[in-house]
């Protein structure tokens, strides 16, 4: 299996699929039609080396795909505003101010929801785990008990949203992306029937990086012996996009190569997938193959790496 470095992610009630610097989001509108809008993404950071760079490229990666995440979020869900409320015609100047706003506002919900996930699952793990202090004195068990702690409170948020009706769609979304990646990496033609049949899990799923972030973590923590508390905690949060860095390489290494160690080591992330990824209906999945296509040549990709000539 050769990697397609095609990747993606669910939105509401669709899929983005992204190829390079071109990506795509299908939609499946209320009156059931597929809305499918393709643009090139500009990256928010200009340093064109860096993305090149080993353990520098998976920081900017990171910071890339929360922002492209959270736009086309907000473009799938305009499609569900009320659909009730009579639609104002918008001046251009309007319409200007709007984005403005709307930019701002995207840009406040990413800062909150990176400080908010810092602060539960790298700091809030710590505090837990000073409880013990008094009982436990190795510093080795100190940051084994932290780093499960820090594992428990990211099974348990992931378990608890998966309950929620409107989540449970987007996982079911996120599965026929995976399905569909799936489906064209193991030579299968593109088509319902294949999809459906195919894997929704994958090696390169953002799940199984998050999973590899708390993993890495407790390796990392185990070489912070400064004494005051404070400095623990901030070399903790400075130490993130090392973490960050390293877990990229780690899944992108994991992407493209089925060496039996590799794949031992990806096997407790495709196992959280379990949790984040649904069984798709046919609908679900005739989306996301409109966004593969979208913005990638899988029938090149079959005829390069199968020797399979599709008409």
């Amino acid at each position: 299996m050769k990697s397609s470095n095609i990747g993606g992610q669910a939105v509401l009630e669709g899929i983005m699929m992204r190829n390079g610097d071109k990506y795509a989001v299908a939609v499946r509108k209320p009156n059931q039609e597929i809305e499918v809008n393709v643009e090139k993404y500009k990256s928010v950071i200009p340093w064109e080396t860096g993305k090149k760079i080993p353990f520098i490229r998976g920081i900017f990666s990171f910071v890339d795909s929360l922002v492209l995440g959270m736009k086309t979020l907000t473009y799938s869900a305009s499609f569900y505003e009320d659909e009730e409320t009579d639609e104002k015609v918008m001046t251009a100047e309007e319409i200007r101010k709007q984005e403005k706003k709307d930019q701002i506002f995207m840009n406040l919900t990413i800062i909150i929801s990176v400080v908010l996930a810092v602060a539960i699952f790298m700091v809030l793990p710590y505090f837990l785990s000073n409880f013990l202090k008094n009982y436990i004195t190795s510093h080795f068990m100190m940051t084994v008990i932290e780093g499960i702690i820090r594992l428990a409170i990211f099974l348990a948020y992931i378990s608890l949203v998966s309950h929620m009706k409107d989540i449970q769609r987007t996982f079911m979304y996120h599965g026929a992306e995976h399905k569909c990646i799936n489906c064209i990496e193991h030579g299968m033609e593109l088509n319902v029937d294949n999809v459906r049949k195919s894997s929704k899990q994958h090696k390169r799923c953002g799940t199984s990086f998050l999973f590899f972030v708390m993993i890495i973590s407790i390796i990392f923590c185990f070489f912070i012996t400064a004494k005051s508390q404070v400095l623990r905690v901030i070399i903790r949060i400075a130490l993130m996009p090392v973490i960050a860095g390293v877990s990229f390489e780690i899944i992108r290494l994991a992407g493209n190569s089925e060496n039996p160690i590799i794949n031992l080591l990806s096997r407790p992330g495709m196992w959280v997938q379990n949790l984040t990824t649904k069984e798709p209906d046919d609908s679900m999945i005739e989306v996301a193959i409109q966004a593969v296509e979208a913005v990638f040549d899988w029938k090149a990709y079959l005829k390069d790496n199968f020797k399979m000539d599709l008409k």
